[in-house]
């Protein structure tokens, strides 16, 4: 699995069997967002109304009474269940970014909130996914749902967890759910609609309030990227659809005018970019991952990598935390706040390179 990342994980909030993302090992100091005082899934009340109906890619699924016993698949979908206070009975390893415990700090923090911990008899079954999906696991599990909002999800996946519960599938493009949306999907499927709108709510008043104390960052232009050094194709662009674009938006940055010029479809979530162009890949600020610190040297100093406008300012963003990265690549209410303590004052001096030209 490590060796994918350096591109094709990268490229794609990674799914089925191969890919991965990067993402970011903060500290949990400041996480204002936690989930919502909660009881696991067997202990709910049956008080919401069911069954409900989800679409999704796929068709739709249906829901006949509120799950009591739930699986997640990829990543984020657990993420918001325990956010809402449900303690799924099984979930997928954190193949990538992880911790000891083949986790994350957010997702930790939340089920230790719950009583449910890793290593705690109410902790939930992992399964790995570093094979691709693992059928066999999740049928051991019995559940009543699989939650897969944010997936990439094939339609014989699809149909095949269908044979074991009902499965709350991505509504569109693979790995391309906002968090947003798939909060309020997930709610859906676990009756618990109120608290999805209250946690979206109370997770983008947190994200405003943080972001608030970094005001050099409005309206300034921004690329994400991949970039490695010494290769001819070694430039990758996302584009508008990807979250790590859409997240940079959403706090009020602009994605660069040469992005979505180039932006052919709109379900591509990266441009290839040769190498030899990269000087025309301007923007204010350059954002993106490097597998190791010396990598962002290497970057600098690349005989074409070195002209991209930001590069040349010292607006480049390259952080070699794995889990934060992956925070922001797979966001969800749970990783954004925990990760925007140490991503604002890295796009914060960004964003004053550019001020102080």
């Amino acid at each position: 699995m490590a060796s994918l990342l350096p591109r094709r994980a990268l490229l794609k909030t990674a799914g089925s069997a191969t890919v991965a993302i990067a993402a970011v090992a903060l500290t949990l100091t400041g996480c204002s967002t936690g989930p919502a005082t909660s009881t696991p899934a067997s202990q709910q009340a049956e008080s919401a109304a069911f069954p409900v109906t989800i679409k999704n890619v796929f068709g739709e699924t249906t829901i006949k009474e509120q799950p009591k016993r739930v699986v997640t698949v990829s990543w984020v979908n657990d993420d918001i269940a325990i956010a809402l206070g449900v303690v799924p009975v099984g979930v997928p390893k954190n193949e990538w970014g992880n911790n000891d415990k083949g986790s994350t700090p957010w997702k930790d923090a939340a089920l230790e909130k719950l009583g449910a911990g890793f290593g705690t008899d109410k902790a939930p079954v992992q399964f790995s996914e570093a094979d691709g999906i693992n059928f066999t696991e999740i049928a051991k599990l019995s559940p009543d749902v699989i939650l897969a909002a944010y997936s990439g999800l094939e339609e014989a996946d699809y149909k095949k967890l269908s044979e074991i519960a009902p499965v709350v599938a991505q509504p569109e493009l693979a790995y391309g759910t906002p968090w947003q949306e798939s909060t309020t999907l997930i709610g859906k499927a676990l009756g618990k609609e109120a608290e999805a709108k209250k946690l979206i709510e109370d997770t983008e008043s947190t994200i405003k309030d943080k972001v608030s104390k970094y005001p050099q960052i409005k309206d300034k232009t921004f690329i994400y990227g991949n970039l490695e050094p010494a290769k001819g194709d070694g430039v990758n662009v996302y584009t508008a659809i990807d979250n790590r674009p859409r997240f940079l938006s959403e706090i009020g940055m602009k994605l660069a005018p040469v992005v979505t010029e180039n932006t052919k479809t709109n379900k591509d979530f990266f441009i290839p970019w040769s190498a030899e162009k990269a000087n025309e890949l301007t923007s204010d600020v350059f954002v993106t991952w490097v597998p190791e610190a010396a990598t962002a040297d290497a970057i600098k100093a690349d005989p074409l990598l070195s002209q991209i406008p930001a590069i040349k300012s010292g607006a480049l963003v390259a952080d070699a935390n794995q889990t934060l990265t992956l925070s922001i690549s797979a966001s969800s209410p749970l990783s954004l706040p925990w990760a925007l303590d140490t991503f604002l004052p890295q796009l914060g001096a960004a964003a004053d390179k550019v001020a102080a030209k």
